[in-house]
């Protein structure tokens, strides 16, 4: 691992609600019942470096009232791996956006390659 920027959870913790406050609400609007939650590190069973995750079934892949009543699904943002890439704290401010839109682009059913072109991460 390399230099590690220093930032308390509290202070990560309100990037990411920043981040989630940047969204345009005719977007915002749309994303229901999806928990937003910050981890340390990613689970055991993912790569160390996964900057964020998508847990859930992608709004282009639900078939209505299937779902009633289900779970919430989740976007999880990883801390340690985010701050062992950035070199300063606006690193960090535009990672934790950007992890967060990459994620929310999944939500909507995005793959990668349009996540990019939108440079959503």
């Amino acid at each position: 691992m390399g230099y590690m920027v220093q930032m308390s959870r509290d202070r990560f913790e309100r990037l990411v609600e920043d981040a989630l406050d940047e969204i345009p609400d005719d977007i915002a609007a749309q994303i229901v019942n999806v928990a937003i939650l910050v981890e340390d590190e990613p689970p055991d069973d993912e790569p160390d470096d996964l900057l964020g995750l998508y847990d859930g079934v992608a709004l282009t892949e639900r078939d209505g009232w299937a779902e009633y009543g289900q779970l919430p699904d989740r976007i999880f943002v990883f801390r340690n791996p985010i701050l062992d890439i950035c070199d300063t704290q606006e690193d960090v401010v535009r990672e934790v956006r950007i992890t967060v839109l990459h994620e929310i682009g999944h939500y909507f059913g995005l793959d990668e390659t349009r996540i990019h072109e939108l440079g959503w991460g």
